[in-house]
C-alpha cells in the first residue's frame, strides 16, 4: 500500500472496537462459564479464530498465526475431559516456544505431547481432570503464558496457586486478567510471587455479572496517539474509558510526558480527545523501561525518529518471541526511516538520525503492529507498507480510519 505525504485533518472521531486482550479472556470464560456474554467484542483475525476455535469439535485446530489463542486453547484443551485435540498453526507459530506453559500445566497432571518438535506447536492434548492445584513458572516469560493457567484455575477442584519465579514481566496484563475473572464472581489474591485462583463461581448467582461490555482497544489507540503527536492536531477516540484494565492505557502518561499530547476524557461520551500542546518543549531523550507495555514500543520508537527524539528503550525481551523477533524487525526498518538503531536482549537505542532515501517501503514480517505503528510516518515522507492486510490480526477497519484522520 503506497502511503502519500500526508496531513492530520483536525478533530476528527474514530470509534475502534473492542479490546483483543479484554475479549480473548472473556470468550474463554464465557465457554468455560454458562450465562456469560460479552458485547463490543473485538472484531480482530484474532479473536475470530479463537471464537472459531472455540465453537469446533473437530480433531484438529489451527489458530494460524494467533498467539493468544494458542496459548489460553492449550491450557483450556487440556482439562475438556474425555476430548483430543491436536492444536496447531502457521510456520511462524511452530517457531514460538511454549514449553513453559506446556511444562506446568504437565506439571499439574496435563496430558498434552508435542506432535512435532519438542517444546513448540504443534500439541497433541488429551483432555482430563487435573487434580494437582499448584504450579510454579518463569515470571519473566510472557504474560500470556500465566493468564492462560489462571483463566482456568477456578475450574479446578481446588483452585489453583500460581508460583511466579523472577523477575514479572507485562504485570498489567495479569492483572486485567485478575480483574476480569472478579467481575465474573471468581475471587483471586496475589501476594507477592503468588497469585492465588479460588476455586468455583461464587454460589450466589445474582451477584454474578453475566453480560460483560469489552472497553475499546489502548493497543490500537496508540497509532492515533503518534498521528497526533506528529501532526500535532487533535483526535477523538470513542469508547474508551480514562480508568481502563488495558496496560496499554499507559500511553495517555507516555504521550503527554514525552510528546505533550494531552488526553482529554468526556465521560458522558465514552469519548476521549488526544489534543498537542502548542508550546509543548519536546525533550532531549527519551529513556523508558516498557517491560508493563511492550506492545506499544514500535509504536513510540516510530513516533520519536519522526521527531528525531534520541531514545533509550528497554524492557522489551518479549518482543523475540512475537509475530516475529520485533527488536530485529524495528533495527531494520527504523534504518530505512532515518534511524540508526542499536539492540541487545531487551533494549532498542537509537544511534544518530540521518535524511532517509526517497521510495521507502516498510516490510511487515507478517507482524500486524509492523504496519500499523511505521504508518504515521507518512506525515513526514511517502512510504510503502508492505502486506498492508496483516493489520486484519488485531484492527481490521484499520486503514479505513487511518484514512479518515489524513489528507
Amino acid at each position: 500500500m503506497r502511503l502519500e505525504k500526508s496531513t492530520l485533518k483536525d478533530n476528527e472521531t474514530i470509534e475502534i472496537s473492542g479490546s483483543k486482550s479484554i475479549s480473548n479472556r472473556l470468550l474463554i470464560l464465557s465457554y468455560l462459564f454458562e450465562n456469560l456474554t460479552i458485547e463490543n467484542i473485538s472484531n480482530s483475525q484474532d479473536t475470530q479464530l479463537l471464537q472459531n476455535a472455540l465453537e469446533s469439535n473437530t480433531e484438529i485446530i489451527d489458530i494460524h498465526h494467533a498467539g493468544t489463542a494458542m496459548r489460553f486453547l492449550t491450557s483450556y484443551l487440556s482439562i475438556q475431559e474425555g476430548r483430543t485435540t491436536i492444536l496447531t498453526g502457521s510456520d511462524r507459530m511452530k517457531q514460538r516456544p511454549i514449553q513453559h506453559l506446556v511444562d506446568a500445566l504437565r506439571n499439574l497432571g496435563a496430558d498434552i505431547s508435542y506432535a512435532e518438535q519438542e517444546g513448540f506447536p504443534p500439541l497433541r492434548i488429551v483432555g482430563k481432570k487435573l487434580e494437582k492445584s499448584s504450579v510454579a513458572i518463569p515470571a519473566n516469560i510472557s504474560s500470556q503464558f500465566i493468564s492462560s493457567l489462571m483463566l482456568i484455575g477456578s475450574k479446578l477442584e481446588n483452585g489453583l496457586e500460581i508460583h511466579l519465579v523472577g523477575k514479572i514481566t507485562s504485570r498489567p496484563y495479569l492483572e486485567m486478567t485478575l480483574k476480569i475473572l472478579r467481575n465474573i464472581g471468581i475471587n483471586n489474591q496475589w501476594e507477592d510471587q503468588i497469585i492465588k485462583i479460588l476455586p468455583n463461581i461464587q454460589s450466589d448467582k445474582s451477584s454474578q455479572i453475566t453480560k460483560c461490555i469489552c472497553e475499546s482497544d489502548w493497543s490500537s489507540a496508540s497509532y492515533f496517539y503518534s498521528l497526533a503527536a506528529i501532526g500535532r492536531k487533535s483526535i477523538n477516540l470513542k469508547s474508551f474509558r480514562p480508568h481502563s484494565l488495558q496496560g496499554d492505557s499507559v500511553i495517555k502518561e507516555i504521550y503527554w510526558n514525552f510528546f505533550g499530547v494531552n488526553t482529554i476524557s468526556q465521560g458522558s461520551e465514552s469519548k476521549i480527545s488526544l489534543m498537542p500542546e502548542s508550546s509543548f518543549v519536546l525533550p532531549e531523550l527519551i529513556s523508558l523501561d516498557m517491560n508493563d507495555c511492550p506492545d506499544i514500543a514500535q509504536t513510540l520508537c516510530v513516533t520519536a525518529t519522526a521527531l528525531q527524539i534520541p531514545f533509550e528503550i528497554t524492557g522489551l525481551s518479549t518482543l523475540k518471541v512475537k509475530e516475529t523477533d520485533r527488536l530485529i524487525a524495528l533495527k531494520n526498518e527504523l534504518f530505512k526511516i532515518g534511524c540508526i538503531s542499536e539492540i541487545t536482549d531487551d533494549s532498542i537505542y537509537s544511534v544518530k538520525f540521518f535524511e532517509p532515501n526517497e521510495n521507502i517501503s516498510i516490510e511487515t514480517y507478517h507482524d500486524h503492529r509492523m504496519a500499523m505503528s511505521f504508518a504515521p510516518f507518512c506525515l513526514i515522507t511517502p512510504l510503502t507498507i508492505e502486506n498492508e492486510k496483516v493489520v486484519e490480526k488485531s484492527y481490521p477497519q484499520f486503514w479505513d480510519d487511518f484514512a479518515q484522520v489524513t489528507n
